[in-house]
């Protein structure tokens, strides 16, 4: 006798963009009912078709299941979800906090939802929307571990291993040193890619190269088919725009650290120049066009029938 809808787990998901819909779809993929919301009625749409249950609002997710995953831009919208939380006086909750926020953000979160009975744990996930869509993620969690031991099952339906990072915030720290070496790697690929078109390669043969030899990287291998196609809006997996907000927070905190970074620095004007030339919406892979201009390459011509 088959299980019914009712008696399948049940996660609850506030936020379905390219991270938050990856996770609903891999989960309801692995045997998860899951109970969302998006601000985006696109989205709502979207991910209904895909077998989400889409309610009213962020509280009404968090009354249909004591288990919620918050994946959300911007850390207003995650402070105003908190508080909506709170007011609604729901039974106690556990909360994973999945975006990449500077660690305040999350504590004040965390003690607005932890003063109402509610339990939120610092949660950032490390790799890109494509990865997020097959479940090739790491969870960095942080905060009370029977908490974290509560949350892995889920965490195993839309990620391939989740590391307990210890006390609360450890998971964003670590986050910030992985996004860290993202930022650069990202430019260095791109950098890598111009300065072999320049020379006369084909980025083909630069990209079937390079994946096969010592110079490869994970960003590499995600983001070179990108730049082979000079094709940054058909597959995003990480909005320009929205990568800014995680390039502020690493560089707050490597200030605050006192932590020099010169080749993170290096990439900055580089991802800036990206947003200026109207790369906001498109994938960060774009930067790779912005080095292009600068060096005055000229890719041939696309033959047309």
């Amino acid at each position: 006798m088959k299980r019914g809808k009712a008696e399948k787990k049940t996660v609850g998901i506030v936020g379905l963009g390219i991270m938050g819909g990856s996770f609903a779809g891999n989960l309801i993929r692995s045997g998860w009912r899951v109970v969302g919301y998006d601000i985006a009625p696109a989205r709502r749409r979207e991910l209904a078709k895909a077998g989400v249950e889409i309610v009213r609002d962020a509280v009404a997710v968090a009354a249909a299941t004591p288990i919620v995953i918050f994946s959300l831009p911007k850390p207003e919208a995650l402070m105003a979800t908190a508080k909506a939380i709170v007011a609604a006086g729901l039974p106690r909750r556990v909360i994973a906090e999945c975006s990449t926020f500077t660690i305040e953000d999350k504590q004040k979160a965390e003690r607005t939802l932890r003063a109402a009975g509610h339990l939120m744990l610092d949660c950032p996930v490390s790799g890109t929307g494509a990865q997020a869509r097959v479940g090739d993620l790491v969870v960095y969690a942080s905060g009370d571990a029977k908490g974290i031991a509560r949350m892995k099952p889920v965490f195993a339906g839309f990620s391939r291993k989740t590391y307990n990072v210890g006390a609360f915030g450890n998971g964003s720290r670590m986050k910030y040193v992985a996004n860290h070496l993202v930022a650069i790697n990202n430019v260095a690929a791109a950098e890598a890619m111009v300065l072999g078109m320049k020379s006369g390669l084909d980025p083909r043969i630069i990209y079937e190269m390079i994946t096969d030899g010592a110079g490869n990287s994970r960003v590499f291998e995600l983001r070179g088919p990108m730049m082979v196609k000079s094709d940054y809006k058909s597959d995003v997996t990480m909005k320009s725009s929205v990568w800014q907000k995680d390039m502020d927070v690493i560089g707050s905190f490597a200030r605050k650290l006192r932590v020099p970074t010169p080749l993170f620095s290096a990439t900055l004007p580089v991802y800036a120049a990206a947003l200026k030339s109207g790369y906001g919406n498109a994938d960060t892979a774009s930067v790779c066009a912005v080095l292009e201009k600068k060096a005055k390459v000229k890719r041939p011509r696309k033959k047309t029938r």
